[in-house]
Formats: C-alpha cells, sequence, structure tokens
C-alpha cells in the first residue's frame, strides 16, 4: 500500500488527553474571528480505525467492502485501503477515485445492477472483474463490453422491515434467478457469487436469514450448472451508532450462525460485505445560528395542530436538507442538536424549531424540540453524521458545502503505520482494542471537561 502524502490529506495529531471537544472549541474560535463563519465538520478518523477492528471481532468470516457512495471523502478512503478493506463502486468516478490511492482492481467490485456499457468498458480497461448484476439486459451488456467480468447475481430480499427498502429497485427473485444463470451460461460469461441487500436500517436480523438461506438456493443452481461459485455478498444495512433499536452485534449474533449453516467453513465460499454507516459514524458536525424567531403562538409550518399559547422559538442556521442534512430526506434520520454553551442550571427550555439556510419551505432540519434560549451567533453540534450526508450535499441556493477538519490520536496513527508496513494481521485482529484510547471523541462527548495538553497539525 502507497504511503500517505501531503497532497491527499491533513488531520490534527492529538496528544494524550486532548479530545475532541477542544477541537471543536478551537475551530469554533478560529471561525468566530473571520467574517466567514461557515458550518464545519470533524472528523475522527481514529474512530473508522476503531471500527475496523470491531468489525473483525463481530464478523469474522466476512471481508469488509467499503460503499464509497456513502462518503467518498479522500482521507476516509485511503484510511479503510491502508486497513485493507474492499470497496463497493457505483460508477467509474468512485472506481477512479479508489484505484488513484493505489488500491488493486481485486479489491474493487462494480456494485451496481445496473451500468451504462461505456463505464462497463472502463472497469474492463481498469482490470476490474467483479461486477453485480439482476437482469437479461445487463447481462447482455457485459457480454458486449467485458466478457471476462467476474459476474455476482444479486437477489431480492424481503425488506419490509427495513427502513429504507431496496429490493423494489434491485434484485432477481429466486425464480428469475435460475433463467439469469441459464442464459448466462449460454453467454459464456462466469458467475462466481450471490449478492443481496436486506435494505438500510433493518430492524430484524432474521431477515439476513432468511437472504442467506435464499442465497444457499441460488449457489446451488448455479453449481448444478456448472459454475464455480464462491462468493457471497451480504450487502450493507448494519447500524453505525448506539442509539438504534437493534445494535450491530445482535444483528452479526443472527449472521454468524446463518453462516455455518448455509456456508460452512469448510465450504471454501468467500463471504464479503458492502458497509458504510458501520464504519463510519464519529463524524461532528457544527453550525452557527444566524437568525431567529421569537412566537407567542404555534409556529407557521409546524405538522403538529396542538395549540400553545407559550413562547416558540425558530432557529436559521447555515446548512440544511439541501446540504448535510439531505440524510433527513433521504434516509429518514433524526438529528438531535447539542449546544457548545453549556446551560446555566435555572434556565428555561422553549419549544423550538431549526430551519436550513436556503429559501424553500422544505428545509427544516429539527420540528420541535425543548433547548434554552439561544442568541445569533451561538454554535450548535449534530453527531453521527458521517455517511450519507455531505456526500449527497448539494450547492442549492449557492450554499457551499461544510470543511472537513480531520483528527486521529497517536495511538491510532502508530497501529496505521503498523498495519501499513506489516499488513493486517491476526494478531491485531484479536486484540481487545475497546481498551486502547484509539479515538479522540470515542469518550469525550460535548460535556466533557478539556484537559490541558497541546495539539500539533500534521499532514501526512
Amino acid at each position: 500500500m502507497n504511503s500517505f502524502s501531503n497532497e491527499e490529506f491533513d488531520f490534527t495529531f492529538l496528544d494524550e488527553g486532548f479530545t475532541a471537544k477542544d477541537i471543536l472549541d478551537q475551530k469554533i474560535n478560529e471561525v468566530s474571528s473571520s467574517d466567514d463563519k461557515d458550518a464545519f465538520y470533524v472528523a475522527d478518523l481514529g474512530d473508522v480505525l476503531k471500527k475496523h477492528f470491531r468489525w473483525y471481532k463481530a464478523l469474522p468470516r466476512v471481508t469488509p467492502f467499503y460503499a464509497v457512495k456513502c462518503n467518498d471523502s479522500k482521507a476516509i478512503v485511503k484510511t479503510l485501503a491502508t486497513l485493507g478493506a474492499g470497496f463497493d463502486c457505483a460508477s467509474k468516478t468512485e472506481i477512479q477515485l479508489v484505484q488513484n490511492i493505489g488500491v488493486p482492481p481485486e479489491r474493487i467490485i462494480y456494485a451496481n445492477p445496473c451500468k451504462q456499457i461505456s463505464q462497463i468498458k472502463h472497469a474492463a480497461n481498469s482490470g476490474v472483474q467483479m461486477m453485480t448484476f439482476d437482469s437479461e439486459v445487463e447481462l447482455m451488456k457485459v457480454a458486449r463490453a467485458h466478457p471476462k467480468a467476474k459476474l455476482v447475481l444479486r437477489i431480492a430480499t424481503d425488506d419490509s422491515k427495513a427502513v429504507c427498502r431496496l429490493s423494489v429497485k434491485f434484485g432477481a427473485t429466486l425464480k428469475t434467478s435460475r433463467l439469469l444463470l441459464e442464459r448466462a451460461k449460454e453467454l459464456d460469461l462466469d458467475i462466481i457469487g450471490v449478492s443481496f441487500h436486506v435494505g438500510s436500517g433493518c430492524t430484524d436480523p432474521e431477515t439476513f436469514v432468511q437472504a442467506i438461506s435464499d442465497a444457499r438456493c441460488v449457489f446451488d443452481m448455479g453449481t448444478e450448472l456448472g459454475f464455480s461459485m464462491h462468493l457471497l455478498d451480504i450487502g450493507g444495512g448494519f447500524p453505525g451508532s448506539e442509539d438504534v433499536k437493534l445494535k450491530f452485534e445482535e444483528i452479526t449474533n443472527v449472521i454468524n450462525p446463518a453462516l455455518d449453516k448455509y456456508f460452512p467453513c469448510d465450504s471454501g465460499i468467500r463471504i464479503m460485505q458492502s458497509l458504510a454507516d458501520t464504519m463510519l459514524h464519529q463524524l461532528s458536525r457544527w453550525q452557527l445560528t444566524n437568525c431567529k424567531k421569537s412566537c407567542i403562538k404555534e409556529q407557521s409550518g409546524s405538522d403538529d395542530e396542538d395549540d400553545t399559547n407559550g413562547k416558540t422559538l425558530m432557529y436559521y442556521v447555515n446548512d440544511g436538507v439541501y446540504g448535510s442534512f439531505n440524510c433527513i430526506l433521504y434516509d429518514h434520520a433524526h438529528v438531535k442538536p447539542v449546544l457548545q454553551k453549556r446551560p446555566k442550571p435555572d434556565e428555561g427550555c422553549y419549544s423550538c424549531s431549526i430551519w436550513g439556510p436556503t429559501c424553500d419551505g422544505l428545509d427544516r432540519i429539527v420540528e420541535r424540540f425543548d433547548m434554552p434560549e439561544l442568541q445569533v451567533g451561538d454554535w450548535m453540534l449534530f453527531e453521527n453524521m458521517g455517511a450519507y450526508t455531505v456526500a449527497a450535499a448539494s450547492t442549492f441556493n449557492g450554499f457551499q458545502r461544510p470543511a472537513i477538519h480531520y483528527v486521529m490520536s497517536r495511538p491510532a496513527w502508530q497501529l496505521m503505520q503498523q498495519i501499513k508496513e506489516q499488513g493486517f494481521v491476526a494478531e491485531e485482529e484479536e486484540q481487545d482494542v475497546s481498551t486502547l484510547p484509539l479515538s479522540c471523541a470515542w469518550e469525550s462527548g460535548i460535556e466533557h471537561h478539556p484537559a490541558a495538553c497541546a495539539s500539533t497539525s500534521i499532514n501526512v
């Protein structure tokens, strides 16, 4: 793996005792002294490292493939590449991004079931062979543009228990799968495995069990037709934070026995997963309160028809649903603000709503939230804004995407260097990284009192 270079990204190197809260305060002071008080992110690369170890502990048989679409930040892609992760790419541009940092083509899957012929040709010319399909039309395109491709058949699942359903758009039924396998045989194409996705925000782990069972059926169909089936992609849908009903380990505790039952270790089947939120969690973003309104009656635009006679407040901030908070529209995210200033013990709270900066009435971040009264120029924190936020942000109304400031602790950086030089070895996978201070933000919290220590800005 190529070493880091200062053309790729830079981060703030945190000394022992220094927390993400300190960095946030430092950045706020810097921004507050300028005329352009823009929203910004603080991204903890150490958290990505910690999640990587957590992954291997919970799913030792499953190789993670990072879904580039959820956040194509070069710093994050480079970090995961150094850790040995694979990459789930959906376009020519994503393939180029990953290959430009030195990722070999065998660690890339072109996981878009419906691709342009020109982009299929680009994958072929770039040496990327693994790619998904779910229709006969796609088979015909691949036969024409990339006949040596290693194809993965995406099957539909029961995603009725998911927040974001995907099988309404992608995936072949079991009956259609047999027809597609037969057609691939006629076209002399190579089918190497099966993929599925139970939907984002899956709330029932048994959905994975049924999908794995269905994949086994398709494997048997393929083997019967003479294909060498050896790859299973169990998709995404895993949670990346702790404030969810169904925890990461609760899902993996159901998946592992299902894998052992339908694809035992001695079967020689390689198992992979396209992940997003699971790896990318501890990104926090700050934004400035630009304006506020005080109302005596219920705010115009609220969906709640209850009559209130008390004081309510409307806050306007400098990022919204057309920017980083598109996750509210696209991924049904529910965000909660945390205040930079600690409220006074006797300070009252008001019913508040929070709005983005554009002139569109749809641009509402929070409909109702109780908090103390703020002043223009105060800052709010929104945590866990890593996946599917800034990657899908637009510049509607001329508002630019927030800048991202990366941080990493010294132990995390030292371990990264070790992995870069020696690879991700079994001894590292087995160690209990929960005791290592890899992540500067992991235990810090917004209420944490800053420790007295220094930070150094470093280019890597």
